[in-house]
């Protein structure tokens, strides 16, 4: 049983209480981005099973007409095993998602995912005409580069910070060269794109920036931020604005909600208050 307060930032343990905490985002004007939790398989028939319940999920959404996606992490369907396996899970995905008008999204995960990732979202974005979108992150030093060669792609692009503690050499590692950083990249994608900018943060400042460029450039854009995390101004910014909230579900909730309660004292403090009944 999922404890209640993993219910702040997971939507369930199955796809139907998943789709329903959706419907309830679309009544208030939000969409969602839909995660099945897992990563990490070294099991084949255990990426495969993911891949499955992927594609019912594409054909819930697509039955009941919610304004709905989907998100898959490149090691829960079988990269860990192989770029191979990796890539013919994701191409079902795609492939059944594109005949029903469903979006997929392809997570980021560490450095050492980058390429194959890249690389499987440009070829999907490019034989489908676009209909998949894939995360960059702004502490990785060659973001800047993946960037310019994300421009004339037919997908979308989610902007985020970066969550992972990459090295040094790599990555940078100050909070303001972080953002700095972002800034740039989103500066140059609302002047050379043409579209597919998503803004994956919870931070005030850059949605504000996001903002200033899109009513300076006309670029479209949406705001992407997690269930559970500044709901009130998912729901205040979806009256002007497209946002989408990523909504999980699963049975490995637990390491998920770990992860999101440690890591802003808000969170923690919320976990720690709806423990103690107050």
């Amino acid at each position: 049983m999922m404890l209640p307060v993993a219910g702040r930032f997971v939507a369930g343990e199955g796809p139907a209480e998943a789709l329903e905490h959706v419907r309830q985002l679309n009544e208030r004007n939000v969409k969602a981005i839909v995660n099945l939790l897992g990563e990490h398989y070294d099991d084949r028939e255990a990426a495969a099973a993911d891949a499955h319940e992927y594609r019912e999920l594409v054909a819930d959404i697509a039955r009941s007409d919610l304004e709905a996606t989907v998100s898959v992490k490149p090691s829960q369907i079988g990269l860990d095993l192989g770029e191979d396996v990796f890539r013919e899970n994701l191409e079902g995905i795609v492939d059944a998602a594109a005949d029903r008008g469903v979006f997929v999204w392809i997570d980021m995960e560490d450095h050492t995912t980058t390429d194959a990732t890249l690389d499987a979202y440009e070829e999907l974005a490019r034989e489908h005409g676009g209909g998949v979108g894939v995360c960059v992150q702004a502490n990785l030093k060659r973001t800047r580069e993946d960037v310019r060669r994300l421009a004339d792609i037919p997908g979308k692009v989610r902007f985020v910070k970066g969550a992972y503690d990459e090295p040094a050499e790599i990555a940078y590692k100050d909070k303001e060269a972080v953002n700095r950083e972002y800034e740039a990249l989103l500066e140059y994608a609302f002047e050379q794109f043409e579209g597919g900018i998503a803004i994956g943060s919870h931070d005030p400042a850059m949605i504000d920036r996001a903002i200033e460029l899109h009513e300076e450039y006309g670029t479209g854009f949406e705001i992407q931020m997690l269930m559970g995390v500044r709901d009130d101004a998912q729901f205040e910014l979806a009256e002007e604005y497209e946002v989408y909230q990523y909504v999980p579900y699963g049975d490995r909730w637990m390491s998920y909600f770990y992860r999101r309660a440690m890591e802003r004292k808000e969170n923690l403090w919320f976990a720690v208050r709806a423990v103690l009944g107050r």
